[in-house]
This record gives structure tokens, C-alpha cells and sequence, in this order.
């Protein structure tokens, strides 16, 4: 076997090393983004049911908003590291995974909800159902709007990256963002908030009128993209410290950037 060449599971086998021994700093730092990535992704879906009050300006109060919003910022912020180490490619992986356990957790919380209880139980069938049935509607929503969104994110950055030829780090990460989060605010409230009143007529937004429903669904939307662009702005020198932190510490460097359709190819040189 040449030195260069990876060793089979046989050899590593008979050598005695665990294969785990031929991971690279680099696959392992994708796992653990990945991990952190769905795991605030799924935190953000199970405790989004709980409104939070925001703030009072001038004796106005500019109304509630969901606990979600909480861990989200997070996956805003992975999912650039991502794009930006790992390219287009590593970073719609990490959301196809990302949907693959979203689906799985639902599965498992409806078919835990589906099960009768037993008279030991500590919650009651009601309280489970209300804190983890979760609805279809919330649910087909999220998802819709998660994958618009993260899909949006990744071909904005990597628009923003191609252009500025890899500079300009903000830009491509607070940009990307903005614009992928206001898609993936509108579908999710939109979606949620119609479906809702629509089917229970009994429900807080069901007794408004139309006018009165698309004005308060619009009002939530803009507060919650408000507080995401914010975030969005505070979280730049987060993804500084992280870009810098995985180069000096893992020795990697950020994928290339794409090459842009109205980029001159590269010169040719003929041999003479």
C-alpha cells in the first residue's frame, strides 16, 4: 500500500486503529455544526407554541411574539459557516438533514401523543397533546417556510460570495439572511395564521374580520423580522470570531467562491 492511500477496514482493523482514527478536523467540525444546526432547529419547532411579550414604546405595546424565535438565530448563523467552508453543496446537505429530523421528531411526538396513558403518568393526555401533539397546520408551515428560506439563504450567499470574489464577509452572511428571512417569516405566518382561522372559527383569529386578521398576521410578521434583522446585525462579529477561529485553530480555509456567468474565462495559452 502507498503511504498516501487511505487504509481499508481491514487494515485499519489489523493494525488495530478504529476508523473513527481517519476522520479529518474537518468532517468532525461538520458533524458537531450539524448537530448544534438540528438541535436548535428542533427546539425552535417544539417550544414555538409559547408567545413572549416585547416591548412597550412611547406606551405602546408592540405585541407578543413566539419563544422560537430564541434559538433560530443560530441556525442562521451555522448555516453560513456552512455555506462558507463548506460550499452550496455542504450547506443544502445540512438542510436536507436538518428537514430529514424534523420529520422524524414529528413522527415520533404524534405517535407518543397517539398512545394511550397510563394512570401513572405525570402529564395528563391533555397537557402532552397541547405541549408536544404540535398541529398539522404549524408544522406543514414550518416546513414550507424552512425550506423556501434555507434554500433562499444558501443561493444568496453564494450570489453575494461570487461577486465580491470572496471579500466582504458581512455582506454575504447579513445579507443573506435579511432577504431569506422575510420570505421564511411571510410563508410561516401566512400559512399558519390563514390555515388556523379558517379551519376553527371559535379560535382568537377566526372571530376577526378579514381586515382585522391580515392586519394583525402582518403587524406579528413585521415585529418578528424586526427582531431577526437585529439579531441578524449582532450576530456579524459571531461569525467573524467563528470564520477566524476555524482557520487559525482547524488550519482550514472557506470553500472558493463560484464562478460568476459574466466572469472572462481564464486566459488560454496554446502551445507554440
Amino acid at each position: 500500500m502507498d503511504a498516501g492511500e487511505p487504509r481499508s477496514d481491514a487494515a485499519n482493523e489489523a493494525a488495530g486503529a478504529s476508523p473513527f482514527t481517519s476522520v479529518t478536523a474537518e468532517q468532525k467540525l461538520y458533524v458537531c455544526l450539524v448537530a448544534v444546526f438540528v438541535s436548535c432547529l428542533l427546539l425552535g419547532d417544539i417550544i414555538g407554541g409559547k408567545t413572549i411579550a416585547t416591548f412597550t414604546i412611547a406606551g405602546h405595546d408592540l405585541g407578543p411574539i413566539s419563544v422560537g424565535i430564541l434559538p433560530f438565530p443560530v441556525t442562521f448563523l451555522l448555516t453560513d459557516v456552512v455555506n462558507d467552508f463548506y460550499g452550496r453543496k455542504g450547506a443544502r446537505f445540512l438542510t436536507l438533514v436538518g428537514f430529514g429530523m424534523a420529520l422524524l421528531a414529528w413522527a415520533v411526538l404524534q405517535l407518543a401523543t397517539f398512545l394511550p396513558v397510563h394512570p401513572s403518568t405525570y402529564f395528563t393526555q391533555a397537557e402532552f397533546s397541547k405541549i408536544f401533539g404540535g398541529s398539522a397546520q404549524l408544522f406543514i408551515a414550518s416546513m414550507i417556510a424552512y425550506l423556501i428560506g434555507q434554500f433562499l439563504d444558501i443561493q444568496v450567499f453564494q450570489f453575494w460570495k461570487a461577486l465580491t470574489r470572496s471579500r466582504h464577509l458581512w455582506l454575504r452572511a447579513t445579507g443573506s439572511t435579511l432577504l431569506s428571512q422575510i420570505v421564511d417569516t411571510v410563508t410561516i405566518n401566512v400559512i399558519f395564521w390563514t390555515w388556523t382561522a379558517a379551519s376553527d372559527a371559535t379560535s382568537f383569529l377566526g372571530q376577526k374580520s378579514s381586515a382585522e386578521r391580515w392586519a394583525w398576521i402582518f403587524a406579528k410578521i413585521g415585529r418578528e423580522y424586526l427582531i431577526k434583522v437585529f439579531v441578524a446585525v449582532l450576530l456579524t462579529p459571531v461569525v467573524y470570531f467563528l470564520h477566524g477561529a476555524i482557520m487559525r485553530w482547524l488550519g482550514m480555509r472557506p470553500a472558493p467562491h463560484e464562478s460568476r456567468a459574466t466572469e472572462a474565462p481564464p486566459a488560454r495559452h496554446d502551445a507554440k
